[in-house]
C-alpha cells in the first residue's frame, strides 16, 4: 500500500464523518450549520479532485521492462516473455504473462484486466481472440504464480512496441487516488523492441 492509498482512505472517513456529522444537525434542525458543514466538504472534495487531475497530467507515463511486475495490490502481473514472426505484411507477438500472487494467507483474483499492445503513434492491437487462452482472473492461491499467453497482430510498420496491462471497467477507485494511472495519465507500457 503507497502513502497516497493511505491518505485517500484517511479523506474518506473524514469525508464520511463530516456527512454524519451534517445529518446529525439536520435533525436537530440546524440548517445553517448543515450548510457551512457540507459547503466546506464541496470546497475539500474540489481541492482534492483538482489535484489528484493535475498530478495525473503532470506525470509522465511509466515505462516498465519487461519482467518488472505491476502490482494492484497483492496481484501482479509481469511480461515473462515475447516472441516475434513475420507474418506477411504484419507481425505476429506472442506475448507470456506471468500472474502472480503476493499474499501470504488468502487466494485472490484480479477482475477487468486488460492486455493489448501499442507502438509509437499510439494505436492500439487487441489480442487475436481466442477460446484457448487461460482468463486473466484465475484464482491464485498465496504466492502461487502462472502463466498465460496471449497472441497479437501488428502491422511491419510498427515502431516501439510495446505491451499495456491496464484496467478496463468495474469500479475507477484508481480516479480517487493521488499518482495512479487514470484521468490523462496513460497505463504503464513495457517494451517489446
Amino acid at each position: 500500500m503507497m502513502l497516497f492509498d493511505l491518505l485517500f482512505i484517511v479523506l474518506f472517513f473524514a469525508a464520511v464523518s463530516t456527512l454524519m456529522a451534517a445529518a446529525w444537525f439536520a435533525l436537530r434542525r440546524q440548517f445553517g450549520r448543515v450548510r457551512r458543514i457540507l459547503l466546506r466538504l464541496l470546497v475539500g472534495l474540489t481541492v482534492y479532485m483538482t489535484v489528484v487531475m493535475a498530478v495525473s497530467l503532470i506525470l509522465p507515463r511509466r515505462i516498465v521492462k519487461a519482467g518488472d511486475p505491476q502490482c494492484f495490490d497483492d496481484w501482479c502481473v509481469s511480461i515473462a516473455g515475447f516472441r516475434q514472426a513475420p507474418e506477411g505484411a504484419r507481425v505476429a507477438y506472442s506475448v507470456d504473462l506471468r500472474l502472480s500472487s503476493r499474499a501470504r494467507r488468502v487466494s485472490q483474483r484480479e477482475n477487468n484486466l486488460a492486455v493489448y499492445l501499442t507502438d509509437s503513434r499510439g494505436r492500439r492491437y487487441d489480442p487475436v481472440a481466442n477460446d484457448a487462452n487461460a482468463q486473466f482472473n484465475v484464482l491464485l492461491r498465496p504466492r502461487e504464480s502462472v502463466v498465460v499467453s496471449r497472441s497479437f497482430l501488428v502491422p511491419g510498420d510498427a515502431a516501439e512496441v510495446g505491451a499495456v496491462v491496464t484496467h478496463e471497467g468495474g469500479f475507477p477507485i484508481g480516479w480517487f487516488i493521488l499518482g495512479y494511472d487514470t484521468w490523462f495519465r496513460k497505463p504503464p507500457v513495457a517494451r517489446l523492441h
